[in-house]
């Protein structure tokens, strides 16, 4: 039985045919702890925040108690920030069993802040679902293009006909690494310094992506 298709390439299999013993699964589905939770975006939830509770470990994907629902159509958009850089593999997309269950997603990444306006734009890869009920469907990506990953889109398009959407579980399977970036040091200087005999006052380093 097929499981869906991806355009342009990729597919899906089931996460039990994964070549991992059952116990390094959840292993393998960790990257929900390298995702920023505080600046996570969930854009059309119907309950602030219940977006995020659906990145939880592998092993809690059945636990219905957290979920997201959107509010004024169909559409959700998650914007993923992540604390280091991702080579993304694999996505698991766990819905109802009834026509809220998601049948297409669309994946774009590096764009932080977006909206559903940028939706326009081509994805960077784009798969038409399968009712997944146990959280064992994953969909592979094309890892040549999420290979350095600092934040991930995640657009659900389309359901199977119901008026809202609802995801209890999205899974992400990769490699993390610390990020590689310059670092923009923020210097405070004396305004009545003497510019050969100034003191530099060093706050905390913020850093800025450069794509």
């Amino acid at each position: 039985m097929s499981h869906g298709h991806s355009h342009g390439g990729g597919g899906c299999r089931c996460a039990a045919e994964r070549e991992e013993p059952p116990e390094q699964r959840g292993l393998a589905y960790g990257l929900y702890l390298r995702i920023d939770l505080e600046r996570l975006q969930c854009l059309n939830e119907s309950r602030e925040g219940s977006g995020r509770g659906v990145f939880k470990p592998w092993e809690e994907r059945t636990d219905r108690s957290k979920f997201v629902e959107s509010d004024a159509d169909e559409e959700l958009l998650f914007n993923i920030p992540f604390t280091g850089n991702v080579k993304l593999k694999g996505i698991i997309i766990m819905g109802e069993d009834d026509d809220s269950h998601p049948s297409e997603m669309r994946l774009y990444k590096n764009i932080p802040q977006m909206s559903f306006d940028d939706t326009d734009r081509e994805p960077d890869q784009t798969f038409s679902l399968n009712r997944d009920l146990t959280g064992e469907l994953e969909y592979a990506t094309k890892i040549s293009r999420f290979s350095n990953v600092y934040h991930l889109s995640i657009h659900i398009s389309k359901n199977f006909g119901a008026d809202t959407t609802k995801v209890f579980y999205i899974g992400l399977r990769g490699e993390w690494t610390e990020l590689r970036r310059h670092e923009v040091t923020i210097c405070n200087y004396e305004a009545s310094a003497n510019p050969a005999d100034h003191k530099v006052h060093q706050v905390t380093p913020q850093t800025h992506f450069i794509s």
